[in-house]
């Protein structure tokens, strides 16, 4: 036996010279996937500069250095790369995203809730977005939060002082328009926390509205996170 099961460690032979070469290259295989930290699951282009250790996910299409190791994981060793096939059931954060992920054995997923073998899953999830506010009485946000979700809370953040005439606002959708929150903060730093009493569930796609109170928006930036529950339907 050459390497040992589930991390492919290569394992020292009998009689060998040179064992600290073996043992090393163990070891560093073993720093990258211990608490597996994956820079990111879609870039195509290696790093000009390998950091030991370091582990990124091959997308498909990947270029140079990762050509034709698309769905596993690079790992730096020595200023060059190692690969290793990931097993259903591992997980990472993702850095460049800063998300936790479920590797299904196809794609890194948001990790379950709850999940059944033939594929029904139940999942919560976060949408979170920028939104550049334009003059006028009310924005509409081009982000959509996804059809059939079970919203729980939009939360949001001001990132550029909000300005105009109007003395707050209200966050919402078309029709109720204060449902998120109302009376909201215009200076840098503002929030609103946005919980629902009762959870709603949305199914249509649908933007988020903000609306101006005692005048017009002139401009502004501010951060949004729609926090929502989805399912996955089993298999056949």
């Amino acid at each position: 036996m050459n390497e040992t099961t589930q991390l492919k460690l290569p394992m020292v032979q009998a009689s060998q010279a040179q064992k600290h070469v073996t043992v090393n290259a163990a070891l560093m295989r073993l720093d990258g996937l211990a608490q597996l930290r994956l820079q990111s699951v879609s870039t195509s282009v290696p790093p000009t500069v390998v950091v030991d250790g370091e582990c990124w996910f091959v997308p498909a299409g990947a270029v140079n250095g990762w050509a034709g190791q698309s769905g596993q994981i690079a790992i730096g060793d020595n200023g060059g790369w190692v690969f290793l096939l990931p097993q259903v059931g591992w997980r990472a954060w993702i850095v460049d995203t800063a998300t936790d992920a479920l590797w299904d054995g196809t794609e890194w997923q948001p990790p379950l809730m709850a999940a059944s073998p033939s594929g029904a899953a139940s999942r919560m999830a976060l949408l979170e977005f920028d939104h550049v506010i334009s003059a006028g009485a009310t924005n509409t946000t081009a982000t959509q939060i996804p059809a059939n979700a079970m919203v729980f809370a939009v939360s949001a953040r001001v990132l550029t002082a909000i300005t105009g005439s109007l003395t707050s606002w209200t966050l919402g959708i078309e029709g109720s328009e204060s449902q998120f929150g109302s009376g909201l903060g215009l200076g840098q730093g503002s929030y609103c926390t946005g919980m629902l009493g009762t959870p709603t569930t949305w199914y249509s796609a649908g933007a988020l509205k903000l609306s101006a109170v005692g005048g017009d928006f002139a401009g502004g930036a501010i951060r949004l996170a729609a926090h929502y529950y989805t399912i996955d339907l089993p298999g056949l």
